[in-house]
């Protein structure tokens, strides 16, 4: 293999690694542009979307074909994980931007009873007759009946002492506890073994002849599922880049993000908007999740959102936090380099090159390659 075709290999490689780091980035990238924080949580988003695919893969769907478990993989670690994404915006986010309101009490009857169901409906199903489902169930619409009304009442005495928090520092606190309580959690319910599943069909074997492109004497070896998660991933940056810029949903997106109090006076809902952001970005984050463990096969645990949401928020600034044209570009490059530094004498920093970029972004342009400097008003 000369140079050449060594250089052409790592390249696609490269690209397809970096095509996940923007579906994480874009997320990092979108809530930075609507609320100016950056939502360290989100990395643990792509860690449930992992998981959501692994178990729909080996647990729902093991037994169906390729391309179901495939398709339902991705659906459902979607959907798992753009709900997760509204439920922390509406859980941490909107209580700290707004100040305590008794119409936070849901989100939070709610967050308590799973934890009352885990622990009092595990002691429950030891002590009765009825079917362990049955006793869950009903230890759960019980916990959210009681503690929505505790809730809804301890809310409305704290709403005249808790006011609403412009500290960034608040958020960036609020965002890593809520990184923190993911990652937890995530260990607590799947175990810290890592993990690693394939949907078959997918890794070049004997199901699926590899594919090989041609051209002269230059060979490359490409797999199906690289061939996958790279189509998946720009699809998916399309239908958002198309969303973002031609859709009403999108022009209010970009609204709440240039002047959050002018579009609320224009009568753009922005705590809706705001919310739509983080369905989006965790949605993709999740997608990541699923295409880039299930199609490669590639281990991980419950922590494994905390090395790619770094990476990911990496090529975020590297683009120009804000732009999502820039999240993009930024996190190809990302993948690049981290490829190229693998293959050389230096693979033992590959995971080292991101904070390098970092440092080097942040000393000879802070805005990022496709960032622009917008002065803060004071």
């Amino acid at each position: 293999m000369n140079a050449f075709q060594i250089l052409l290999q790592q390249t696609v490689n490269g690209v397809q690694i970096g095509s996940v780091y923007a579906l994480i980035a874009v997320g990092y990238t979108m809530v930075y542009g609507v609320l100016k924080f950056i939502n360290f949580a989100h990395g643990d988003v792509y860690m449930v979307g992992a998981y959501t695919g692994f178990f729909t893969v080996t647990a729902i769907l093991a037994s169906h074909a390729p391309a179901l478990q495939g398709a339902c993989a991705l659906i459902l670690a979607m959907v798992a994980c753009s709900m997760l994404g509204l439920f922390i915006e509406r859980l941490a986010y909107r209580p700290l931007r707004n100040g305590i309101q008794a119409s936070d009490a849901p989100a939070w009857a709610l967050f308590w009873s799973m934890y009352i169901t885990l622990f009092l409906g595990g002691w429950l199903v030891n002590r009765s007759v009825l079917p362990p489902a049955l006793v869950y169930i009903a230890t759960f619409v019980v916990s959210v009946a009681v503690m929505f009304l505790v809730m809804r009442r301890l809310f409305a005495a704290l709403s005249r002492r808790l006011k609403p928090s412009t500290d960034r520092l608040s958020a960036l606190i609020t965002a890593i506890g809520v990184s923190l309580l993911l990652e937890n959690q995530g260990a607590a319910s799947f175990g810290v073994t890592p993990r690693a599943a394939q949907i078959r069909g997918v890794n070049g074997g004997k199901d699926l002849v590899l594919p090989t492109f041609v051209a002269g004497h230059i060979k490359l070896s490409v797999g199906v599922g690289q061939i996958v998660v790279l189509a998946a991933a720009l699809l998916l940056t399309a239908v958002l880049v198309y969303t973002v810029r031609f859709t009403a949903i999108g022009r209010s997106i970009r609204a709440v993000s240039l002047d959050r109090d002018a579009a609320a006076l224009m009568g753009i809902p922005t705590d809706r908007i705001i919310a739509i952001t983080f369905l989006i970005g965790s949605a993709l984050a999740g997608a990541a999740g699923m295409l880039n463990h299930m199609l490669t096969g590639i281990p991980f645990d419950s922590n494994i959102g905390i090395a790619l949401g770094l990476k990911a928020f990496v090529a975020a600034v590297l683009g120009g936090i804000g732009s999502i044209e820039g999240a993009v570009l930024g996190a190809l490059l990302m993948g690049i380099a981290e490829t190229f530094t693998s293959g050389s004498a230096f693979s033992p920093f590959k995971d080292a090159v991101a904070f390098v970029i970092l440092i080097v972004v942040l000393l000879f342009k802070p805005t990022g390659l496709m960032g622009r400097y917008a002065p803060e008003k004071v």
